[in-house]
């Protein structure tokens, strides 16, 4: 029994101290963002989504970012003014959970222009991109993965 308390406490512990990190930090550690991360360090956005926010990121996973067309990755990448205004596409200024993205024709993005919403037999789109995974929580906002990277008009 007591082998077991001390394990009990740390398990507590390191659960307590595990508290959500943020945008960027947890994109990194999910492990399917490797391409919007360094997506977002070519654009200069890595201390914007590391402020104090909060911010709701439509993330595309790295598979999102191998349909598009080949070498369009590349090319944005030594474009960062190009790359900051589709990655601002992805960012709506304020915590908005799935709760409430249902509830929305469309939201505003920190690009400036609005992303349409659309839910249909429980699937919700962004744009022509499927939300995957919903509200995950991070110390400055919340991420919503997405299967396609978005475009800006």
């Amino acid at each position: 029994m007591k082998r077991i308390l001390p394990t009990i406490a740390l398990l507590a512990f390191a659960a307590l101290g595990a508290s959500a990190a943020d945008i960027v930090d947890t994109a990194v550690s999910a492990g399917s963002f490797k391409t919007l991360v360094t997506a977002v360090k070519a654009a200069g956005l890595v201390e914007t989504l590391k402020s104090a926010g909060p911010f709701t990121v439509f993330a595309p996973t790295d598979e999102a970012f191998a349909k598009l067309p080949a070498g369009t990755v590349a090319s944005l990448l030594k474009d960062p003014e190009a790359l900051k205004k589709i990655l601002t596409y992805h960012v709506v200024a304020g915590k908005v959970m799935a709760s409430d993205v249902v509830k929305l024709d469309s939201a505003q993005t920190v690009e400036g222009a609005s992303v349409k919403v659309v839910v249909k037999d429980g699937e919700v789109m962004i744009d022509n991109a499927k939300v995957l995974k919903t509200d995950i929580v991070c110390d400055n906002g919340v991420i919503h993965v997405i299967d396609s990277v978005i475009l800006p008009k």
